[in-house]
């Protein structure tokens, strides 16, 4: 997938202003932002549901809008909120959205209805959010997509069967299937995505893996130490300071963290713990900057 100067326009609305990113073969793409901040708009123009006002879309070298429906045979899509024929089974729906895509019911399916533990002899009309977006889920990994696009998948999902999508997920990426990932569950978009897109106002600001965006801000430290404790509050980078005796704690800036380490070495560290920046921290450390525009 490949997106350069993707723009959309409702009317004086500019919900996207030029986008641009690449999801490659066997990566995970994180798209991350709050409501409004265009995700719903360029997963639409993906799908070929919305034309784009500017720039490109291509999936598998073909234009999401001119070429949707060929692009659609070899990709899978699950929404946030899954909505189903009330008076099909689950097993019935599953076959029907296998259908939709040109596949059939197989042993694959067999193997996710139960790791997903659904009950498919059940009608939808009975199921619960979470069993709902079972049943997408299992036509979409079931029906051999080379990518899948996710909007918030697992809303609605217990902690078991979050565990089975991320299980069942690494399983595609690992024999080569691309995936973009968009969620509100900021941990789980850490621990699967490969490289992460931070989208504001309809523009994407910042993008990369978790470790090159990790700069952006501080690390936190606790630390006790056998000798004295040197002087940190004149060290550029390190903001919210404590310190009593041979205790402190406090936060330190990526490019500064390397003159404390030195400095605490001095003092002999007797026991020492750094966390690094979360996702939720580098995604308010954005969002703190600017107030974003309510509407997507």
């Amino acid at each position: 997938m490949e997106v350069s100067g993707l723009t959309k326009n409702f009317g004086q609305f500019h919900a996207l202003k030029g986008i641009s990113f690449e999801v490659q073969p066997g990566e995970v793409f994180g798209y991350i932002g709050p409501n409004g901040a265009g995700k719903s708009t360029t997963i639409r123009t993906l799908l070929g549901i919305l034309k784009p006002t500017a720039g490109t879309a291509q999936i598998f070298g073909q234009d999401a809008w001119r070429d949707a429906v060929a692009i659609h045979r070899r990709l899978a899509y699950v929404p946030g909120d899954v909505y189903l024929w009330p008076n099909l089974t689950g097993g019935e729906m599953i076959d029907l959205l296998l259908k939709l895509g040109g596949q059939k019911h197989s042993a694959e399916t067999d193997e996710l209805i139960e790791r997903f533990e659904l009950d498919p002899s059940k009608k939808s009309r009975t199921y619960s959010k979470g069993n709902r977006q079972k049943v997408a889920l299992i036509a979409a990994f079931s029906s051999q997509p080379e990518l899948l696009i996710l909007d918030e998948p697992t809303s609605g999902l217990d902690p078991l069967n979050e565990a089975t999508f991320q299980a069942v997920l690494g399983e595609f990426k690992a024999n080569g299937g691309s995936t973009l990932l968009s969620s509100h569950i900021l941990s789980e978009v850490e621990r699967l995505a490969d490289r992460i897109a931070i989208l504001r106002d309809g523009q994407i600001i910042e993008t990369g893996t978790l470790a090159e965006m990790r700069h952006l801000t501080a690390t936190t430290v606790t630390v006790k130490t056998i000798q004295p404790l040197p002087d940190l509050s004149k060290v550029a980078g390190v903001t919210g300071l404590q310190a009593s005796g041979h205790h402190a704690a406090f936060q330190v800036s990526g490019d500064a963290l390397a003159q404390v380490t030195a400095l605490l070495a001095q003092a002999q560290p007797e026991s020492l713990t750094a966390e690094p920046p979360t996702l939720e921290d580098l995604f308010l450390h954005y969002y703190r900057e600017k107030p974003v525009n309510a509407h997507d």
